[in-house]
């Protein structure tokens, strides 16, 4: 069989990379790809935008793929799986309906009104008096959400009335074009954050081992979010007693109310969770699609073939399938940035290191690089590399990511030192 992989970054080669453990896929295209899928063996790139909904459904038909899997969420909030399966192709990932749980996080907090799925106090705003006097209403902390897709950008936790006017006026003046036509104003949630990523066939729901993401890009948890600096897998805090509650409170009772709304939910929901400091949860968002860096440390634990648990969602047949088995031990990644990141940054520095990276036991997930004209892997983005580790426990999986990024080097190259400091505590 093969399969089209709709992505660039470090969670796609990581899909890829599974899917190519199996001796039923034959071949894996991405579009586009980056240098990792470029270079790895079974593995194509198709230089075409992800948007490109009839180029990829035109290639995917001529060259007998007849199933596709979307990365990114923007493609998913754009239609594409509408578009290919009126094409006749399979497509994991939800249509555009079922996409607004992340593309629109007013109309995910309506949701979860709806199905009473536990979450943090919030109101929504289209004009800028309103959201600054709603604030001073509430009093600092507080969060500011810019309501559409924003790269995992759009979020400031503000500690000041003051911190929180100024991301109010930023947003409304365009810092994140068109996700930002309407805010979302939330109370600040003291805790952990937890991802728990799902699949789902519209009927039946599973989670796949909860994993926790380092957002900011400093150490101790400080600075600017980011798309995530390294994650681990899986997370201990989400107790199976936590879980239980999840799949029943969270998972299941949004299932439910999408399916009440109409819509047929296939593929992933992935539930950020605050677990608080009395050990109770309330979900932070929703999104539609597998997380980047989480699926970094999840699929390499997962022993079930990723493909068979992909046409199960599919073809609604999830409740048939046997328990998703994993691994032993425990994974952890941690992601090599530019410099710079998640500001401004230079593209096309040469990296070198990756054969003694992976003698040294670890796996790298490629995100921002590309193969240049001279067959060199160059960066070509902020998040360049996902470095993950595998062990027994957390001590030797964090160690061995640590030893495997030692050996990759490139200019102005930046990564936090204490990805799983928790765990490690």
């Amino acid at each position: 069989m093969k399969v089209l992989v709709i992505g660039n970054g470090g969670r796609e080669h990581a899909l890829a990379w599974k899917l190519l453990q199996s001796d039923k896929i034959e071949q894996v295209v991405c579009v586009p790809g980056n240098g990792g899928t470029a270079s790895m063996q079974g593995c194509q790139n198709l230089s075409l935008a992800v948007d490109d909904f009839a180029g990829i459904s035109k290639y995917a038909i001529n060259n007998d793929i007849p199933l596709v899997i979307v990365g990114p969420e923007v493609p998913l909030a754009e239609g594409i799986t509408d578009y290919l399966q009126s094409q006749g192709l399979m497509v994991f990932g939800p249509r555009k309906e079922g996409a607004q749980i992340e593309a629109s996080k007013a109309w995910a907090k309506a949701l979860m009104a709806e199905a009473g799925v536990p979450t943090a106090k919030a109101a929504v705003f289209t004009e800028a008096a309103p959201a600054k006097a709603y604030i001073q209403s509430e009093g600092a902390p507080i969060v500011i959400k810019a309501d559409g897709l924003a790269a995992g950008k759009g979020v400031t936790v503000a500690q000041t009335i003051t911190q929180a006017e100024e991301a109010i006026e930023a947003i409304f003046q365009g810092q994140f074009g068109a996700a930002g036509s309407s805010v979302v104003i939330e109370e600040c949630l003291l805790g952990q954050e937890v991802s728990v990523l799902a699949l789902t066939d519209g009927l039946t729901i599973r989670p796949l081992l909860p994993a926790q993401d380092h957002k900011r890009v400093g150490e101790g948890d400080t600075g600017e979010n980011t798309g995530g600096m390294g994650a681990y897998a899986p997370t201990p805090i989400a107790t199976p007693e936590l879980m239980a509650r999840v799949q029943i409170e969270v998972l299941e009772r949004t299932i439910t109310a999408l399916k009440s709304r109409g819509i047929d939910y296939r593929g992933i929901l992935y539930a950020g969770l605050m677990i608080t400091p009395d050990g109770d949860f309330r979900v932070l968002e929703f999104n539609c699609r597998f997380g980047d860096p989480e699926t970094q440390v999840i699929l390499p634990m997962l022993e079930t073939p990723l493909e068979d648990l992909i046409l199960a969602c599919i073809e609604q047949r999830l409740a048939d399938m046997p328990p998703i088995a994993w691994k032993q031990g425990a994974a952890a990644t941690v992601v090599a940035a530019s410099g710079g990141y998640p500001g401004a940054y230079t593209k096309g520095k040469v990296i070198t290191g990756f054969a003694a990276a992976e003698t040294a036991g670890a796996i790298v997930f490629h995100a921002g690089t590309k193969l240049n004209a001279a067959q060199e892997i160059v960066t070509d983005g902020g998040r360049v590399l996902n470095v993950t580790g595998l062990g027994a426990d957390f001590q030797q999986a964090i160690a061995q990511a640590y030893a495997g990024i030692q050996h990759i080097q490139f200019d102005q190259m930046y990564y936090r030192r204490d990805i799983g400091h928790r765990v490690l505590k």
